[in-house]
C-alpha cells in the first residue's frame, strides 16, 4: 500500500512542478530589469555588442522558446550556465548546498529538539508563569526581525566580548570541527529561535486541544498518572498538527536561510540566491527555486507518511 500510495504521488508531482516551474519561469523575466543591464549603462559597450551577447545567452527569443529550451535542459541534467560567472548552474548550486544543509538542518533539529518538550510543558502548566514566560519569549522570537536580532547578536559577542566570529563559516587554514561549531553558534541560534518560537505555540495549541478530549478524561478517571495521560494518550495525537509544520519548513534549509546568511557571510544557498538575483541571474534563481519547491513537494509527502506511522487510524491511500 504504501509503495502504491508513493508512486501515485510521485506522479502527481510531474505536472505540479511543471506548473510551478512555468510561474516562476514568467514571474522572473517579467521582472524590471535584466542581467545585461550593467552594460546596457556601460557607454563603452555598442548596441550590437549587447545584441550579440543577447542572442549568446538566448535572451533575444521570446520567453515561451526561452522557457522551452529551458525546460528540455532541465529535464536532461543540464541546468545551464550562470550569467554572472559563466559556470554551470549545477555546479554552483552543488558547491554552495553543504554549507547550507549544515546550517539549515543543524537549526532545524535543535528547533525539534527544544520546541517539543517546550509546547508540551507550556500545555501541561497552561496559565501557569511558566507559561507566560514561554509565550512571551515565543511572542518575542516571532516579532523580532532575523536580521536585527543577528545584527544585535555581533554586537555583543563578537564586537564587545569578542567571543565569536562575526561571519563566515571557518577560520582560513584551520577548518577544525571547534572552529566551525563557533562559527555556526550565532547563526543556528537565530535560525533556531524563531523556528522554536513558531513550533512551540502550534504545539501548546495542539496539546491543548487534545487534553480537552473525552479519551483524556477518562484515562484520567481510571488513575493514569499525568505523566502517563500525556506520553500515551495525548502526545500521539497531538503530533499530528505538529508533523505538519515541521514537514513544511524543511525548505527552510535552503530557502529559510538567505536573511541569516546574508547577515553572517555565510557562503551558502542563500547568499548564492541574493548574490544571482541583485545580478538577474535567471538560469541559478531557477535552479535554486526548483530545488525549494522540490523540497516543499517532499515535505508533504514525508507529513502524510508520519500521520500513518503516528496515528494507525490514518491509511495511505
Amino acid at each position: 500500500m504504501v509503495l502504491n500510495f508513493l508512486a501515485r504521488r510521485t506522479l502527481a508531482l510531474v505536472p505540479l512542478l511543471f506548473g510551478i516551474s512555468l510561474v516562476l519561469f514568467s514571474v522572473i523575466h517579467l521582472a524590471p530589469g535584466g542581467p545585461l543591464d550593467f552594460y546596457a549603462d556601460n557607454p563603452g559597450v555598442t548596441p550590437e555588442a549587447l545584441a550579440e551577447m543577447k542572442a549568446a545567452l538566448g535572451l533575444d527569443q521570446p520567453l515561451p522558446v526561452q522557457y522551452l529550451r529551458w525546460v528540455s535542459s532541465f529535464l536532461q541534467g543540464h541546468w545551464g550556465y550562470s550569467i554572472r560567472t559563466s559556470r554551470p548552474v549545477l555546479l554552483e548550486i552543488t558547491e554552495r548546498l553543504p554549507a547550507t544543509l549544515r546550517l539549515g538542518g543543524t537549526a532545524l533539529l535543535v528547533a525539534f529538539l527544544v520546541a517539543l518538550p517546550l509546547g508540551i510543558i507550556s500545555a501541561v502548566k497552561r496559565y501557569s508563569t511558566l507559561d507566560y514566560v514561554l509565550t512571551v519569549i515565543s511572542f518575542s522570537g516571532i516579532a523580532l526581525p532575523v536580521f536585527w536580532l543577528g545584527m544585535m547578536l555581533q554586537l555583543v559577542f563578537a564586537v564587545t566580548l569578542r567571543w565569536l566570529p562575526s561571519g563566515g563559516s571557518e577560520t582560513i587554514g584551520d577548518g577544525s570541527f571547534t572552529d566551525r561549531l563557533l562559527y555556526m553558534v550565532m547563526p543556528v541560534s537565530i535560525l533556531a529561535f524563531a523556528t522554536i518560537a513558531k513550533w512551540a505555540r502550534y504545539m501548546r495549541a495542539s496539546m491543548i486541544e487534545v487534553m480537552r478530549q473525552d479519551y483524556i478524561r477518562t484515562a484520567r478517571a481510571k488513575g493514569q498518572s499525568p505523566r502517563g495521560v500525556v506520553v500515551r494518550h495525548a502526545l500521539r495525537n497531538a503530533l499530528l498538527p505538529f508533523v505538519t509544520v515541521v514537514a513544511l519548513d524543511l525548505v527552510n534549509i535552503f530557502t529559510g536561510t538567505v536573511i541569516t546568511e546574508a547577515v553572517f557571510t555565510w557562503p551558502g544557498i542563500g547568499s548564492l540566491f541574493i548574490q544571482s538575483m541583485n545580478a538577474r541571474d535567471y538560469p541559478v534563481l531557477m535552479g535554486i527555486m526548483m530545488i525549494g519547491s522540490l523540497t516543499l513537494v517532499l515535505g508533504n509527502l514525508l507529513a502524510d507518511l508520519a500521520y500513518s506511522l503516528i496515528d494507525p487510524r490514518i491509511q495511505l491511500r
